[in-house]
């Protein structure tokens, strides 16, 4: 079975916890241990992983350097990657027998995408607000709450298209695992000519995801995070798993915008689109969740035959 898997920030930097390399590579090491545990049981996987927190430290760093900054589209490839990096490297130390390759992957979005003007999408560390408020103050930021935190926003255009989708396919077909589309990918517009260009922005690895595995004609999309499913009355007494859900039933719900909404809404997408199953829960529990023992599955339901 082609999966694509995404890894959740919280599979690469847990929340609050510095950003040091060691803890980054502690991190990556525990998530590619339950991937080549999908991997051992002869599914393909195609990886993709958040760059939230990296991408904002870099912006940080970047924005220290008395030579100027470099842009966000150009911070997201060097974030991705060195992630990229590290999850190749520890896949590698336990299936020496595989083949894998990181692939900087650019996606077409839309210059007048009303995002740009409404950031939403937060990258960096998270701050108390008074921290938050002045450093936008200071260096133009935009920032919102995120939990019980702030951060820095940036926009968050809709992914249109994976401009490397072939070359991953070609390289799925020889049995290459796969790691790409690295914090939704580096997002880029097309001028009249068919040029291309990268924007500041940072596209939302759900739905970057959803799409990539649309285009790879994958059979699942695996969404791995913290949590251990999608919960209906999150945060409430009344808070319960939903094991199996039709797309029909949980579109109309509201999610959390900053956590488990987009997974939601990407879920939806593929399923919609393909007919396949969307899943979403633990990264711990990810051979369970393609076992439909653990997560969330989200199914379409079954079309009804057209009278002719």
């Amino acid at each position: 079975m082609l999966i694509v898997a995404a890894l959740g920030g919280n599979a690469l930097l847990r929340r609050g916890e510095p950003m040091t390399a060691e803890n980054q590579r502690g991190n990556v090491k525990h998530a590619a241990s339950a991937l080549a545990a999908l991997i051992g049981q002869g599914h393909s996987l195609v990886i993709t992983h958040g760059n939230g927190p990296q991408v904002g430290l870099l912006a940080l760093q970047s924005a220290a350097s008395t030579d100027g900054a470099f842009p966000l589209d150009v911070l997201g490839a060097e974030s991705a990657g060195m992630i990229g990096y590290m999850i190749e490297q520890e896949l590698g130390n336990l299936l020496r027998n595989r083949l894998f390759a990181t692939l900087l992957t650019q996606v077409k979005v839309d210059p007048r995408d009303p995002a740009f003007a409404r950031p939403t999408k937060p990258i960096g560390p998270v701050y108390d607000e008074a921290t938050a408020r002045r450093l936008a103050a200071e260096r133009g930021w935009q920032v919102a709450p995120d939990g019980d935190k702030w951060r820095r926003v940036v926009p968050s255009p809709r992914p249109l298209e994976i401009l490397e989708a072939s070359v991953i396919s070609f390289l799925t077909e020889r049995e290459v695992i796969v790691i790409c589309t690295g914090g939704g990918g580096v997002p880029v517009v097309e001028g009249t000519d068919g040029s291309l260009c990268g924007v500041e922005a940072v596209i939302d690895k759900d739905l970057a995801s959803s799409l990539l595995a649309r285009q790879l004609k994958a059979d699942m999309l695996l969404m791995l995070t913290d949590v251990d499913a999608v919960y209906a009355c999150f945060g409430t007494p009344e808070a319960r798993a939903l094991r199996h859900v039709a797309t029909t039933d949980i579109s109309g719900r509201n999610f959390p915008a900053g956590s488990m909404g987009p997974k939601v809404g990407a879920a939806i997408e593929f399923a919609e689109a393909t007919g396949k199953p969307a899943a979403i829960g633990k990264l711990d529990d990810a051979l369970a969740i393609v076992r439909d023992e653990r997560g969330t599955w989200l199914e379409a339901p079954a079309k009804e035959p057209q009278n002719s």
